[in-house]
């Protein structure tokens, strides 16, 4: 018997939306789509903020469900449900690629959106577990993420996916999210936070940050681990791998100068002045949308 995604309002099905032109205009013939993006929060702004650095011509469309975050401490069925609400908003966009930036979601949904969507979709966990790789020394990394993610063991899949024998260990740090939420990057509070969650990370010489708000709290993370452990954050990576599917699929922008669109489900004014304070440049427009009207 096939189980539903159920959440308070009953079943749910996926109901894919079609791409504005339809699939074959979107994927082969829709360079001047944009690029749809989302979180639960201002956390993805992390991925973001790479991706308009790396392809600077290419549209995007931002979606932070800020109404219901965070993500990480809920059910896998919530999860899911609300991040097919997420995923089928910006489908009905007309995008051309979907990049989840949120660990949680990638974590217990990505194969299930992919499956579903008619356009490509990244997650963040394989690029970032690759970005570890690639830096550990010691074959010693730490992963601190959600509940939910460290739950899943995402990461330590990923890494033996992609060929690594490292010895991982998890830690969830759930008030990041909160932290980071509330604009408390490097404060008292997020630094003592910070202490208190990673002194029981020992000996390693990495640190992956398993949920793209972390990234956020860089500074209070580095300080509490010292300079001999290395922060890696999967948004570089995610970045230049969109790239490569953008050029694999030969739909990357013919056009110069990409525009970024805002959508958050409730606080815009909040979402507006952290995100321009992290992005460091003006967001002209947040609009408020139901993901439950979808």
């Amino acid at each position: 018997m096939k189980k539903n995604i159920a959440g308070s309002r009953g079943p749910l099905s996926w109901q894919a939306v079609p791409a504005a032109g339809g699939r074959a205009a979107n994927i082969a013939g829709g360079r001047a789509a944009p690029i749809g993006v989302f979180d639960s929060g201002i956390g993805g702004l992390t991925v973001l903020k790479e991706i308009m650095a790396a392809l600077p011509d290419e549209g995007t469309i931002y979606l932070g469900d800020t109404a219901r975050v965070p993500y990480g401490i809920r059910s896998r069925e919530t999860v899911q449900r609300y991040s097919f609400e997420c995923a089928r908003f910006l489908l009905s966009k007309g995008i051309k690629l979907l990049v989840i930036a949120c660990n949680t979601v990638s974590a217990v949904a990505l194969k299930e959106i992919a499956r579903m969507s008619q356009v490509p979709v990244i997650g963040v966990i394989e690029p970032g577990a690759r970005a570890a790789l690639k830096v550990s020394k010691t074959g010693k990394v730490g992963v601190i993420g959600t509940e939910a993610t460290i739950k899943s063991r995402a990461y330590e899949r990923a890494v033996r996916r992609l060929g690594g024998r490292h010895k991982i260990q998890g830690l969830a740090c759930p008030l990041f999210v909160p932290l980071a939420e509330e604009g408390w990057f490097d404060n008292e509070v997020a630094r003592l936070t910070a202490e208190r969650y990673l002194g029981g990370l020992k000996g390693i010489d990495t640190l992956l940050l398993g949920c793209t708000h972390y990234p956020l709290l860089k500074p209070s993370i580095g300080k509490a681990l010292g300079p001999g452990v290395a922060l890696i954050d999967s948004a570089v990576e995610t970045a230049r791998e969109t790239k490569k599917l953008l050029k694999r699929r030969g739909i990357q922008s013919g056009s110069v100068g990409g525009r970024a669109t805002f959508f958050v489900t409730d606080s815009p004014e909040r979402f507006k002045r952290l995100g321009e304070r992290f992005l460091k440049r003006k967001i002209n427009n947040v609009e408020v949308v139901s993901l439950e009207a979808q």
